[in-house]
């Protein structure tokens, strides 16, 4: 039976699902204005994979898989202001270029993508709401706000006492605040920012009342998991979970799921540190496929360290991999044998990826000795096996043929095919001045050739 880690109550525990028919799953998705880093492919990558896992169990119609975007918010804003540009002009923008890098990491498209700039009235209504019940109050300079104090669970999720965050609040300078904790619904209109008609005047809404809005409309008042990264737990779901409860005087979410920050040679990335990358960045040095299995290596809740030497490993393992998967056409009926459960038995555990992809690399070993012995038949149903549980992790999801020529279009392919082709055709005429020349040239291309069972294999450096 699946177990997840419930960040609400701090250990894990059997998944029940609200309704076994439609599981829903919500995830904090990114603010766009600039390219995805490292910690955004983890998130993406993470909750892919539960994702994948859960319609698995469930059954793959049986999932609602909502992740949101932040379209507007202060980081934005100013970005847009610095370029010149609409701020709809910039998140469109990062909007096509976050779906290019998800979708080189096998990252499966959502069932529902909301950006919060579609949800204004959903927000204003909400808002409305914690208005009329005595959870938020109008300030004196427009602004809207929540009344931490008149919310009695506050910190049951971070495990913060409210009497500690009383304790180091400060008074913020007009802002209009009753309590230094109460944090902002609605910001009235600014000079050069977009606004929205409402009951407080022009202004638009506070960054965590946008994803209880969302939330709550494409999943319902009452749902199975939400997930983001460990930094939001505070005070972003902290937050949700006030305004969605007193909104809606249900329970919020079952399930609280949170993945591990990126460290960069065992530092936190940062900016500030200069440690910081893109993922358009590490793909310019390593195949979508590496990452994605570097990210697959780690436990999701565990820090995740970014290395050099990290993703060569992952590389090589890969590599490996497809090695075993050459020359065998895995059969598509899969059965499933003893890999199969010690592999569901590993990702039951609170989506233990680390512990999945080790019983596929012994999967891996017993594929080897039956090709050794000669056993095809037994190799080609274990490929297929293989396959069929690494699909689960989103890997292995190309040919080994493909994945060793590693060439960048057809185009690249034809000619090192042509090459290697004559080179074969000097080497059977004993013209080994040729061969060689040949070789070298194929060697100045980053090609390395494998001459093995009367067949020429090339594979990039």
């Amino acid at each position: 039976m699946l177990e997840i880690y419930n960040t609400l109550i701090g250990k894990k525990a059997p998944f029940e699902p609200i309704d076994p028919n439609n599981i829903r799953l919500y995830v904090c998705g990114m603010t766009v204005y600039d390219l995805c880093h490292l910690g955004h492919a983890r998130v993406l990558v993470v909750f892919d994979v539960v994702n994948r896992y859960l319609r698995h169990v469930y059954g793959e119609d049986k999932v609602t898989y909502v992740r949101n975007i932040t379209d507007i918010d202060d980081k934005i804003i100013q970005r847009a202001n610095e370029n010149g540009e609409p701020f709809d002009s910039l998140t469109d923008r990062f909007i096509n270029e976050m779906n290019q890098d998800a979708d080189a990491l096998a990252v499966r498209r959502p069932d529902q993508e909301p950006r919060a700039t579609a949800y204004m009235q959903q927000i204003i209504d909400m808002v409305a709401t914690l208005i009329e019940k005595g959870f938020a109050y109008p300030a004196d300079n427009g602004d809207v706000y929540y009344s931490v104090n008149s919310f009695a669970e506050y910190g049951a999720l971070s495990k913060k006492q409210l009497e500690d965050l009383q304790a180091g609040a400060r008074v913020e300078v007009n802002q209009g605040k009753r309590d230094p904790l109460d944090f902002v619904l609605w910001k009235s209109v600014k000079p050069d920012e977009p606004s929205w008609d409402s009951p407080w005047g022009k202004g638009r809404p506070g960054w965590h009342i946008e994803c209880s809005a969302m939330s709550t409309h494409c999943l319902g008042d009452h749902f199975d998991i939400h997930g983001g990264g460990m930094d939001l737990q505070f005070p972003h779901h902290e937050n949700e979970i006030a305004q969605s409860e007193a909104a809606t005087g249900k329970k919020f979410v079952n399930v609280w799921m949170h993945n591990g920050f990126v460290r960069i040679d065992d530092e936190k990335m940062s900016k500030s540190l200069g440690n910081f990358f893109t993922v358009r960045e590490i793909l310019a040095q390593y195949k979508p496929e590496v990452v994605r299995y570097f990210v697959t290596g780690s436990h999701y809740r565990s820090p995740l360290n970014y290395s050099d030497k990290q993703l060569d490993m992952a590389h090589s393992a890969l590599d490996a991999f497809y090695t075993s998967l050459r020359d065998l056409e895995p059969v598509k009926e899969v059965v499933e044998t003893e890999y199969s459960t010690r592999f569901y038995t590993a990702m039951d555990d609170d989506f233990n990826t680390a512990g999945g992809l080790a019983v596929l690399s012994d999967l891996r070993h017993a594929i080897n000795k039956a090709k050794t012995t000669g056993d095809n038949v037994a190799a080609n149903k274990l490929a297929g096996e293989l396959i069929k549980l690494a699909d689960l992790l989103g890997l292995l999801q190309t040919s080994p043929d493909e994945w060793f020529s590693g060439a960048t279009d057809a185009a690249d392919a034809a000619e090192i095919d042509a090459l290697v082709i004559a080179r074969d055709a000097a080497r059977d005429s004993k013209n080994w001045a040729e061969a060689d020349r040949l070789r070298d040239e194929l060697m100045a291309m980053g090609i390395i050739l494998e001459d093995s069972t009367g067949k020429t294999r090339w594979r990039r450096e």
